[in-house]
C-alpha cells in the first residue's frame, strides 16, 4: 500500500506536543483506515521523551514508550503535505518548511508546568485531550 498523505507534527523540543500529536495521529489514521503516515519532529530536540507526556498518553491506551526526540533532518521535510506547528509561545522557534500546508495549532508547552507531580500531570492531560480532538478531526477530513 503506498502512502498517501504524510503529515509531520513539529515543535521545539520534540518531548511532549509533538510526540503525543504523533501517537494520536497514527492512532487516529488505523482508527479510521487513513492511508496516512506520520511523523514528528523538533527545531531543537531535547533528546528525550517527556515521562508525563508517556504516561498521560498510556491513560489513553496510546504507547509512546517507544519513541525518541528527533531533528527536522530525521524526517522527509520535503515529501511532508501538511505540516502541523504545535509551539505556543511566540518565542520559541517553530520552523517553517516550503511547499507543505502549515497549519498552526498554538499549544501551551505542558514540560513548563509547574507545581506538584499531580498538577503537572493536569496540565499534560488538558494539553494531550486538545491535541487528541485536533488531530481526530484533521485525520477525519483527509
Amino acid at each position: 500500500m503506498s502512502i498517501n498523505i504524510k503529515i509531520g507534527f513539529i515543535c521545539t523540543g520534540n518531548s511532549a506536543r509533538s510526540q503525543m500529536a504523533e501517537g494520536f495521529g497514527r492512532f487516529y489514521a488505523k482508527k479510521l483506515g487513513k492511508d496516512i503516515e506520520v511523523y514528528s519532529a523538533g527545531s531543537d530536540p531535547s533528546g528525550y521523551v517527556h515521562p508525563l507526556a508517556i504516561k498521560v498518553m498510556a491513560e489513553k491506551g496510546i504507547d509512546i514508550s517507544k519513541n525518541r526526540s528527533k531533528s527536522l533532518e530525521e524526517i522527509p521535510l520535503n515529501e511532508l503535505d501538511f505540516v502541523i506547528t504545535l509551539c505556543g509561545d511566540a518565542a520559541e522557534n517553530c520552523p517553517v518548511i516550503p511547499g507543505a500546508k502549515t497549519i498552526h495549532w498554538g499549544l501551551p508547552d505542558p514540560a513548563k508546568a509547574e507545581g506538584t507531580e499531580e498538577e503537572k500531570l493536569q496540565v499534560f492531560r488538558e494539553i494531550r485531550d486538545k491535541i487528541e480532538e485536533k488531530v481526530k478531526n484533521m485525520i477525519a477530513g483527509i
